[in-house]
């Protein structure tokens, strides 16, 4: 992205931009710049977070706790939270993987379920909320009336049955919770350029 762009993306000034653009490179962050038309500013496509050594311990509880807010459908994040369960499993020697295995056996939460989503909508959902994108959703209301809403997503609820998201209507309306359930349908929109 060019520095104007980033600018315009988070409300700042060119210079404020350059100015975190030399401190990411100053902590050792792979920034690339290409010059020209087309050109701008990116992080290297390979760099991900470095190497976080877990305990068989340690494993065990977060793949647990994973676990259970797939069961009970906490997380409207199924896909990145499966993902992230499967690097911890794979980081283990073969001998903690069967200690991880024993130990989940051993482990149970209990809750009331929350109620289920569409799993397009909560991949929408999700890529919106990270990366702090609009999006348009199809909502039903408690009177079954759908109706087309443009919003950006604040935060994400979960609470025991059900999973709201804390939005703000981008079309000048009021900021309010929509619960997933109840999303039918949801697009997140290209950003501006």
């Amino acid at each position: 992205m060019t520095a104007e762009a980033l600018a315009e993306r988070f409300g700042v000034t060119v210079r404020t931009i350059y100015r975190d653009l030399d401190t990411l490179r100053d902590a050792s962050l792979p920034l690339g710049a290409e010059r020209g038309r087309g050109g701008g500013y990116a992080l290297d496509k390979s760099y991900s977070l470095p190497p976080v050594n877990f305990t068989a311990r340690e494993a065990a509880l977060l793949t647990a706790i994973g676990r259970h807010a797939l069961e009970m459908r906490l997380l409207p994040f199924e896909g990145t939270l499966r993902s992230a369960m499967d690097k911890v499993r794979a980081a283990l020697s073969a001998s903690a993987q069967r200690e991880l295995l024993a130990r989940l056996d051993e482990l149970t939460f209990l809750g009331v379920p929350a109620m289920p989503s569409d799993k397009s909508v909560r991949a929408a959902v999700e890529r919106a909320w990270f990366e702090q994108q609009p999006l348009e959703i199809t909502y039903v209301d408690k009177n079954h009336l759908e109706t087309t809403r443009r919003v950006r997503i604040r935060a994400v609820l979960m609470e025991r049955h059900e999973t709201r998201i804390d939005a703000e209507a981008l079309d000048g309306g009021e900021r309010r919770h929509f619960r997933l359930d109840r999303i039918v349908r949801a697009r997140v929109e290209r950003p501006a350029r």
